[in-house]
């Protein structure tokens, strides 16, 4: 994972040198609101990298889950600092369309920013990739905020040189200002995902209808599973539920039904944390307190 965000992090470096030029060489506050945008690449693909670190960490005494809730605050801050950036890109953009100025050189401005542009969808794409593979909040944001950082380049390179041609200098500064809505909206996203994160979220139906699939091969006369919870943390993924069972099974053969059912959810959902309790039929636990299945 860290491969993929010291990329992104150099790659950021990259683009903010020609984003800052094309603003520098035309003096446009449409490609200085796309330059502002990119700088937060930089501090959030930095946080990320901390975070990242920290979710690595092992299981210890005072987080026995483990610590990869971590991520969750990475995709938050990154959700804030855009906003941020979005209010003192709409900041500018007011400023300058209360009293508009003149861009130049928007010709040379266009073909640095498209070549940004360019970078930015060739590290996303690359970036998804991994996010879907490593199941990485992380990765998928910091892919996604460049996604969006795509588009409103696309948009303010347009918007920009529509000005010299029609000679609307309140374009540029309108330009800035949808811009900050763009980002805005994307900052919410963000941050009403990772606080959805933290609040134990179920697996996708694509991950539960794989862990029905399982148990449907094991149900039978004797074995009945229910109360079947999950959450996910990070790139971890977690199901607890009951298995009820004869009670005149031996101990032996119990555990040893348990040890098929995990390994054969483990082997179909990769990084997936089981937890069984084994009952006998017609008994539950004094710790249900979840909806269950009733299978």
């Amino acid at each position: 994972m860290r491969r993929y965000l010291y990329v992104s992090l150099a790659a950021a470096f990259g683009v903010i040198a020609l984003k800052l030029g094309a603003w520098r060489l035309t003096g446009s506050v449409g490609f200085l609101s796309d330059a502002l945008e990119s700088l937060v690449n930089v501090v959030a693909a930095g946080f990320a990298l901390l975070m990242v670190a920290i979710a690595g960490r092992p299981p210890d005494t005072d987080h026995p889950y483990g610590h990869t809730k971590a991520e969750y605050f990475s995709s938050a801050l990154e959700g804030l600092l855009i906003g941020v950036a979005a209010l003192g890109i709409a900041a500018e953009a007011v400023r300058r369309l209360l009293a508009p100025h003149p861009v130049h050189m928007v010709a040379a401005g266009a073909v640095l920013n498209v070549a940004a542009t360019l970078i930015n969808l060739a590290v996303a794409r690359w970036m998804l990739g991994g996010a879907q593979r490593l199941r990485s909040i992380v990765l998928e944001a910091d892919a996604r905020h460049l996604l969006a950082d795509v588009w409103t380049s696309v948009g303010v390179v347009l918007g920009v040189a529509l000005v010299p041609l029609t000679g609307w200098l309140w374009l540029d500064p309108v330009v800035g200002i949808v811009v900050a809505g763009h980002i805005v909206g994307e900052a919410w996203r963000l941050v009403a995902r990772s606080v959805d994160g933290l609040m134990d979220r179920s697996l996708p139906d694509s991950d539960l209808a794989e862990v029905e699939q399982v148990l449907r091969q094991f149900r039978c006369e004797d074995l009945r599973f229910d109360h079947v919870r999950t959450r996910r943390a990070g790139t971890r993924r977690f199901v607890g539920m009951h298995m009820h069972m004869p009670a005149q099974w031996s101990l032996g053969r119990a555990a040893d039904c348990r040890l098929q059912v995990e390994r054969a959810l483990t082997q179909r959902i990769a990084g997936l944390v089981v937890t069984i309790e084994m009952l006998p039929q017609g008994q539950e636990s004094l710790q249900d307190g979840g909806p269950g299945d009733g299978s």
